[in-house]
């Protein structure tokens, strides 16, 4: 009972042992190989064992997509055997047990299996089991990408799609990639991809989509190939409409400039093709257009007051506009107009009574010019009163000077019908009259009326 315990422990060890040595005995370095159509490959094995202490046996089988599994050489320690309908396309290499398969075709693709049994020389009975897989492909390199647009021109934001596909004439399991301004693209809401990635559908085109796209092209076998830049247009616009001038202060929508300077304004907007711009000035009374151009000119010294301004863009492509205003003021202009009312107040009083005297004038002589007969009578009593004799007009006074209070009272006009005489008339007047009357026109007669006490401040 001890020594078949014992015999058991030992076999138990033994099997241990090497199960541990059998996970280290071969190594593939690369269980992928990615083939070139019409160049070699080598399914590379490592063995990891003493080959004068073991003996082999081992085969290497291809398992096609299909599901078709071939067996492809049968070997052993002392001899090779290679399926005869592929003794020219495969080399096996001794003693690593490695596999060359030349001139890769299509045919090639798949997994190869390599099958190895091992045994110890000093392990009689005992064989160990090695299993591997490969995977093959076959490509073929890449062209450069090429690529075209649909359609060809120009295309008008939000009316229009844009269509770009890439191509290859050369080249297997191709992946594409798109670039815009060497940024990669990726799905959205407008960005559409087949399924290949190899057509991009833009829906529907705006203003970020101009710009340049790149193609990439690539394989297992071939690193990105970069197509030849392709330019989308995109009509837009106007966006961020602005005015802006470097002379004057702006606060805001208003522009401060001083008097008589002369100001350019530049008005500014994002737009695919270039706008068309119109400079509208407002006002109480009017609006009108007084530019076309992006530049406007303006002389301080023509605003008699602050006025507002307009700017408009307008895209004849994409039938789309946008607008600015700004307020223009003079600087002291509200100094300037307390001053200017001042003055006009001084003056004001002094036109209002050459006005006044202008039209009394004006009507009087109307007035006297449709009756020429009466403006002759009241001249000739007039005359009367001062052809009067020297002696009765001037009258000595102690200081020199004529007496005025002779001639103080009221006078009156009062017309006389017929051949009358007043005893309040001078004698001179009567005549005067009678010589009036036989013109057969109306009499009038000057009446003076005198107060009995007239008083001091009066007369002075």
């Amino acid at each position: 009972m001890e020594a078949t315990g014992r015999s058991a422990l030992y076999v138990c060890c033994v099997l241990l042992i090497l199960t541990e040595v059998s996970s280290e005995l071969i190594h593939i370095p690369s269980l992928v190989h990615h083939g070139i159509e019409g160049k070699s490959v080598l399914l590379s094995v490592e063995t990891r064992y003493p080959l004068d202490d073991v003996e082999i046996q081992g085969t290497w089988s291809h398992t096609r997509p299909s599901g078709t599994r071939t067996t492809l050489v049968t070997f052993t320690k002392e001899a090779t055997i290679i399926n005869m309908m592929y003794r020219n396309h495969l080399l096996f290499k001794e003693p690593n047990v490695s596999l060359l398969i030349r001139k890769l075709n299509h045919e090639d693709e798949g997994d190869y299996h390599l099958n190895l049994n091992i045994q110890f020389h000093n392990q009689t009975g005992l064989v160990i089991k090695e299993e591997r897989t490969v995977h093959v492909t076959v490509d073929v390199p890449v062209s450069s990408p090429i690529i075209q647009k649909s359609p060809s021109y120009a295309v008008v934001e939000d009316k229009a799609n844009a269509t770009l596909t890439c191509s290859v004439e050369r080249g297997t399991r191709v992946v594409f990639q798109w670039l815009r301004d060497n940024q990669a693209l990726g799905a959205s809401n407008r960005y559409h991809f087949t399924q290949d990635n190899s057509t991009l559908f833009i829906s529907t085109v705006r203003k970020e989509d101009k710009g340049t796209y790149h193609c990439v092209a690539s394989n297992a076998v071939s690193q990105g190939l970069h197509s030849r830049a392709v330019d989308l247009n995109v009509y837009y616009g106007p966006y961020n409409l602005e005015v802006n001038s470097d002379q004057g202060l702006r606060t805001g929508e208003v522009f401060t400039i001083n008097p008589g300077e002369l100001v350019f304004f530049e008005c500014q907007a994002d737009s695919n093709p270039p706008n068309s711009y119109v400079w509208i000035s407002k006002s109480r009374n009017a609006t009108q257009v007084i530019y076309e151009g992006p530049r406007l000119e303006v002389r301080s010294y023509k605003l008699a007051q602050a006025e507002e301004y307009l700017c408009r863009a307008f895209n004849n492509v994409t039938q789309k506009q946008d607008e600015t205003q700004f307020t223009l003021v003079v600087a002291k202009y509200l100094a300037g107009k307390e001053k200017h009312i001042q003055e006009g107040s001084a003056f004001s009083p002094f036109a209002a009574v050459v006005v006044s005297s202008l039209f009394i004038i004006g009507c009087m002589l109307l007035f006297f010019l449709k009756k020429p007969a009466v403006l002759r009578e009241i001249s000739q009593v007039l005359m009367s009163i001062y052809n009067r004799p020297l002696s009765e007009q001037k009258r000595p006074h102690r200081s020199g000077h004529e007496d005025a209070t002779e001639d103080f009272g009221i006078y009156e006009f009062v017309s006389v019908p017929g051949k009358m005489e007043s005893a309040q008339a001078s004698c001179r007047s009567l005549a005067r009259l009678e010589s009036i009357q036989d013109m057969h026109t109306t009499i009038y007669d000057v009446i003076r009326h005198v107060p009995e006490t007239p008083s001091h401040s009066l007369l002075e």
